[in-house]
């Protein structure tokens, strides 16, 4: 009977599973500001004879610091994830879904990282044209956490008039590369988007 009884008791503190408290917290990637009033959850999942199966362990809004701070039975077996909704709006966020002891598991704080969108409108003019030889090279940076796309090359007489497209709002900068009868000059310019802001940027070279 001794062995039978120590089993179930061991199962018994497994079952209980260990207190884990953990941090939550949520910023605008943009300006470090926190979001207040997003919803989080936090819950844990198991695969079972007949499929995975899950559970909320907690669940509530981040107060006006941007913050929550949740106390959960962790039990082995489970894994365990941390979500926020997005704020309206947001055209970014950095993994939308974080798990326990992932490299997003920050010693109990899990960090979320949103944007809301702003409109940008691109035009390129080859104002002054000499030949098909003329040659462009430009890309866009966003600053505010210092991403950036492969400059893309035009040549000859370029002209180009966009639409307005979405983007997250922050610091960005254009930098362009232009060679002109053997001669090259490199130029940039930094400007900075709002929330749901217009803006036209124009390239005359």
């Amino acid at each position: 009977m001794k062995p039978i009884f120590f089993l179930f008791f061991i199962a018994f503190l497994f079952s209980c599973g260990k207190e884990r408290s953990i941090k939550i917290k949520a910023i605008n990637a943009a300006t470090g500001e926190p979001y207040a009033g997003l919803e989080y959850r936090v819950a844990s999942s198991r695969t079972a004879a007949n499929g995975e199966k899950y559970r909320t362990e907690a669940s509530g809004t981040l107060n006006a610091n941007g913050e929550a701070f949740v106390t959960i039975k962790q039990k082995t077996g489970r894994t365990y994830s941390v979500r926020v909704v997005e704020p309206t709006n947001s055209c970014y966020n950095k993994q939308i879904t974080q798990y326990f002891d992932s490299p997003f598991d920050q010693d109990g704080t899990f960090t979320f990282e949103f944007a809301e969108c702003a409109y940008l409108k691109l035009q390129i003019h080859n104002v002054n044209c000499i030949d098909s030889n003329d040659e462009i090279k430009f890309r866009r940076l966003w600053l505010s956490t210092n991403e950036s796309n492969n400059f893309v090359i035009q040549t000859g007489c370029f002209q180009f008039d966009g639409n307005y497209f979405s983007l997250p709002m922050g610091q960005y900068k254009y930098e362009w590369i232009v060679t002109k009868n053997g001669i090259t000059t490199v130029h940039d310019s930094i400007f900075t988007l709002s929330a749901n802001q217009y803006f036209d940027f124009a390239i005359n070279y």
